[in-house]
């Protein structure tokens, strides 16, 4: 069977610090009353919501369809490289870290870090993130700091307006801040080493585990990653993040521009189209989809050439 781009039901998950936005601004429709922190739009648990695949999840056909879904230069056999999601954050998250490539292999057994991004969508007045710690802090500083409860004392914050992109290179402490919405594209892992938790408990009414000497092996003490403001930019296409791993466009479909454009695959790399805001319509082949705000599609190496048209804001990710 000859792929086509995919609509996804994205994969739904309960977190303390969620809310109710990924509903009442994304147009999810949340299953319980209970707070959702992430929306996996792109991730082998997500299921196809279109066509002859309606049903299967996105792992399952990676493993009918290889290399034709995700491209020449990925590996079928350790899943989708790449995850996008949603994250409401109602409160902090955790301040944390996550290993590179090389230490994931060798403290977790795993081909892959993670490296992300954040692009804000929505941020409440005094949004802010941690960005990582004062700079020149030692590793047993940090840890001490964590073990007498102190670590708030050395964080770094900054502040966010929408349009506001933070590149989070593996082995940045970070933590999203309350009254954000964000969109996430990172390499597809889960490897999370959780420093501080605010005095907070989970969902079970235990503290949750912290892992101070794993983050001390893999934490960037030295320098602070910088924000980039993309909010003022107004042309069709914008540069949301470039990196070794994945790069994310904004394609800006409304007046004065073009409401339409054309895209390629290359039959290379599969793109993650997510709409932002507004209606898009994807055409490729015989196949028209639509895609409305917080809707996620995922466009097959395959594909080739393909157009995308507004009136909408769509943000496009894909293996770089």
């Amino acid at each position: 069977m000859t792929l086509y781009p995919l609509l996804l039901n994205p994969a739904l998950h309960v977190k303390v610090w969620g809310g109710r936005r990924l509903d009442t601004v994304m147009g999810k429709s949340l299953p319980t009353d209970e707070p959702y922190g992430e929306s996996w739009e792109m991730h082998d648990t997500a299921t196809v919501a279109n066509g002859p695949l309606a049903g299967q999840t996105l792992g399952e056909v990676l493993a009918a369809h290889g290399r034709d879904l995700v491209g020449p230069g990925a590996d079928p056999a350790e899943g989708l490289p790449l995850l996008a999601k949603f994250l409401d954050a109602t409160d902090w998250l955790s301040v944390q870290l996550h290993p590179n490539d090389e230490q994931a292999r060798e403290l977790e057994n795993d081909p892959r870090g993670k490296t992300e991004a954040w692009y804000v969508i929505e941020a409440q007045p005094g949004a802010r993130l941690v960005i990582g710690l004062t700079p020149g802090t030692t590793p047993d500083q940090m840890a001490a700091a964590i073990e007498n409860n102190s670590l708030e004392d050395l964080l770094v914050y900054a502040d966010v307006v929408p349009g506001d992109v933070l590149f989070v290179r593996a082995g940045t402490i970070h933590a999203l801040g309350p009254g954000l919405l964000i969109y996430e594209i990172q390499q597809s892992s889960d490897i999370t080493y959780r420093l501080y938790d605010w005095g907070r408990v989970g969902l079970d009414g235990k503290p949750r585990d912290l892992h101070i000497e794993k983050g001390k092996q893999v934490a960037n003490l030295d320098t602070l990653p910088t924000i980039v403001h993309t909010g003022d930019k107004t042309g069709q296409t914008v540069d949301i993040v470039r990196s070794a791993y994945f790069t994310t466009l904004l394609y800006q479909l409304t007046e004065p521009h073009d409401a339409s454009i054309e895209l390629d695959t290359g039959q290379q790399q599969f793109h993650i189209l997510t709409c932002i805001d507004g209606t898009a319509t994807v055409k490729a082949g015989q196949t028209r989809l639509q895609l409305v705000k917080g809707q996620t599609a995922l466009i097959p190496a395959r594909t080739g050439t393909y157009s995308l048209e507004g009136p909408a804001r769509v943000l496009c990710s894909y293996e770089s």
